[in-house]
């Protein structure tokens, strides 16, 4: 069980999860060791150049949606640097990340599933924070 699988399941239980991923795959967007938060998503809404968090083929990776199917229900990801990782279906999109360092990601929010959406626009509640080393994925 990879470093992401754990924050995956934690965001897959309805849980906005902060932490510091490793790896310079999505370099320049995500560079290693910065803080990114990942909230629970609505898959059906996610956009290409959305940074997900999702199942692929096994491997649990916070990489881009590089293509989108609705009527077959899944998205492609890749990392920032052209290597596509595959398709997946909806089920397995866990996530989307919402910040970087802090900085919200534009659109993100909107896209967050109805329950999450609260917890975010009332920040009544901090984030759980996990740190994940090598949690770009293996590329």
């Amino acid at each position: 069980m990879g470093a992401l699988d754990a924050v995956a399941g934690r965001v897959a239980g309805g849980a906005t999860v902060a932490f510091r991923p490793s790896g310079s795959s999505m370099v320049p967007l995500i560079r290693s060791r910065q803080q990114v938060v990942v909230a629970p998503v609505d898959a059906s809404k996610v956009e290409v150049g959305d940074i997900v968090l999702a199942r692929v083929a096994g491997t649990v990776y916070l990489h881009l949606v590089s293509s989108v199917d609705p009527a077959r229900k899944r998205v492609q990801i890749s990392n920032n640097r052209g290597r596509v990782n595959g398709w997946t279906s909806h089920e397995r999109v866990f996530g989307i990340c919402v910040a970087v360092d802090g900085v919200t990601r534009s659109g993100a929010l909107g896209k967050t599933t109805a329950a999450d959406k609260t917890t975010a626009a009332d920040k009544t509640t901090e984030p759980d924070k996990t740190t994940a080393a090598d949690s770009h994925g293996s590329s």
